[in-house]
């Protein structure tokens, strides 16, 4: 049963059905990294890559693929408020307020544009907002099983069983961080055109293979999003990542590699 809840509250918000905790602190392995522990700049050559995690992440998620890019390209990795090493703070959690929140933390820091966004799961929706707010910062997209902007309200409509159950977990299970980006995660949306491309080149990457408790009218409402994804983004087809589940960069971290230098490419 506590596996069971786990499924519904991670497929509700991003379509995942694990969450990875690697045992790895990447700025240990990667010479001349800069961290103060709440973010993590390493290597030189542009354009920067820069990393976001999903749901209940931090930048630690990216330990397979972001010590190999950052062998030919400036990378950037943080914890958002309330993962990772960062302190919670109260605010709006939106997804514009987040990528406010991201340009501002790169030009703190001295990293400057062009960045290539790569974003997994929220982190996605995250990147992908981030690219309409600020396109003349954007070299490129990746998006890894991004959520789709209208993800929890199609889960509402097509399987509300899990929506109440998924209720009652926000209430008991998830920290303030969890709730504040889980309540406001379509929050803003309204403000960005969605029936525009994004300008710069993208790479999707989606999962092919669906666990147990993701099968059913869940499966197929995420492959419906995807197909969505496509207009949303303009681009007419997507990576389907066939040996991985809903962790792409750490189940197929070739996968995610080959994207990002696909972008680098086209740019």
């Amino acid at each position: 049963m506590r596996y069971a809840v786990l499924a519904v509250v991670t497929l509700a918000v991003t379509g995942c059905a694990e969450v990875v905790k690697p045992d790895t602190k990447m700025a240990r392995s990667i010479p001349g990294a800069q961290t103060d522990g709440t973010f993590i700049i390493a290597g030189s050559g542009k354009p920067v890559v820069v990393f976001q995690s999903g749901f209940q992440e931090g930048k630690d998620s990216w330990h397979k693929v972001l010590p190999e890019i950052a062998r030919t390209h400036q990378v950037f990795a943080y914890d958002r408020p309330g993962h990772g090493d960062a302190q919670f703070r109260k605010g709006r959690r939106d997804p514009c307020a987040i990528a406010a929140e991201e340009r501002a933390l790169l030009r703190s820091k001295g990293v400057n544009p062009p960045y290539v966004l790569v974003g997994h799961s929220l982190g996605g929706l995250y990147q992908y907002v981030f690219a309409k707010m600020y396109p003349q910062d954007v070299a490129g997209v990746v998006l890894l099983d991004p959520t789709h902007p209208r993800h929890l309200e199609t889960l509402k409509k097509e399987s509300p069983g899990s929506a109440a159950m998924l209720s009652v977990i926000r209430a008991v299970g998830f920290s303030q961080s969890d709730k504040a980006e889980f309540d406001d995660q379509a929050k803003c949306l309204d403000s960005i055109n969605m029936r525009q491309p994004v300008s710069a080149p993208v790479e999707l990457l989606v999962s092919g293979r669906f666990r147990s408790e993701e099968k059913g009218d869940f499966e197929k409402a995420v492959k419906r999003l995807r197909q969505d994804w496509l207009k949303i983004l303009g681009i007419s087809e997507y990576r389907t990542v066939w040996d991985s589940g809903h962790y792409i960069q750490d189940e197929n971290p070739a996968a995610v590699l080959a994207a990002i230098r696909n972008v680098v490419r086209k740019r």
